[in-house]
């Protein structure tokens, strides 16, 4: 009887060993588990470096030369990084680097004014900041420098540069009277780049032989036809009539001077110019630069280029 009780003890003591072994060895394997959870986790969140911050959504032209320049402009202040060599022909599939979050929306340039209120902010031509009622040298939070490669320019049908109607609008357009209209109208907003103004006449053309004409010239409504005024006087002077055709688009001007509809056109760069011609087989060259629109970033929903690095 003792042996049997004897061993029924040592079968007891052998299985609470077993159990607390098992017991123990269970609680290690969680601790490590547990311990491995953690380590990865963190691994993750240093590599990936995930972030929160809500996109902030800039309108940018879709035409594509003028895309190209609002995304130079946005990188030149340190907000994008454009792939290398992207140029003039840059969209927003070239943006090699993104460290604020910032979602390009694009839009047709004339409308970015109207969608202001709904976009964080609107990267805007000149010409349509002011015909919006915007202010640019008031209300644009970074403008372009008058060094910009986008002057706007005179430009006519291959052939007709050298005609004498022609070489008078030029000299109009490059007069001291429309330098200093330029400047005082618009204080900055729009810069002339004519480097030595004239009287507003050519000494070789026979304006004699222009008494009773009408030079017909494409242009959109501000700043150019505007300008364009100004030139009108100077004509008249010379009893040359301007007739100034309006447009608000940014293919008509172009259409009606390669189809001989009008003599000239002025709205538009060279970079856009030569697009068009590349994209449409047209044939219209620049005869004169006569002033640069400042492209500007301008505030939407927010009022300070700080919001997009969290300042």
């Amino acid at each position: 009887m003792k042996k049997i009780v004897s061993i029924a003890l040592a079968l007891v003591l052998v299985l609470g060993c077993v159990f607390a072994f098992a017991s123990c060895g269970g609680k290690n394997d969680t601790e490590t588990t547990a311990s491995s959870g953690e380590a990865t986790s963190g691994e993750a969140a240093t590599s990936e470096a995930p972030s929160n911050k809500k996109a902030t959504v800039i309108a940018v032209p879709n035409d594509t030369t003028n895309e190209a320049r609002a995304l130079m402009l946005l990188e030149q202040n340190g907000l994008i990084k454009l792939k290398e060599g992207a140029g003039i022909a840059a969209t927003k599939n070239d943006i090699a680097e993104n460290p604020y979050n910032i979602e390009i929306k694009e839009v047709e340039a004339a409308q970015i004014p109207n969608v202001l209120r709904d976009v964080d902010f609107g990267v805007i031509n000149s010409n349509y900041a002011i015909a919006a009622g915007i202010n640019p040298k008031e209300q644009a939070l970074v403008q372009e420098n008058s060094a910009s490669a986008y002057s706007n320019i005179l430009a006519v049908k291959e052939g007709n540069e050298n005609s004498d109607s022609i070489k008078a609008l030029v000299a109009a357009l490059e007069s001291k009277k429309v330098a200093d209209f330029i400047n005082e109208k618009y204080d900055g907003s729009v810069i002339s780049v004519v480097e030595a103004p004239g009287d507003g006449f050519d000494p070789n053309v026979n304006y004699d032989a222009l008494k009773g004409t009408t030079i017909k010239v494409a242009a959109s409504p501000a700043p150019h036809a505007e300008i364009l005024a100004v030139a009108k006087e100077i004509l008249k002077e010379k009893d040359i009539t301007l007739d100034v055709i309006e447009y608000t688009d940014y293919v008509q001007p172009n259409n009606v001077v390669e189809s001989g509809e009008v003599d000239a056109n002025y709205f538009q760069h060279t970079p856009y110019l030569d697009d068009f011609n590349k994209e449409n087989g047209t044939h219209i060259v620049s005869v004169a630069s006569i002033h640069v629109e400042p492209m500007g970033i301008y505030g939407g929903k927010q009022t300070s280029l700080d919001a997009i690095k969290g300042e």
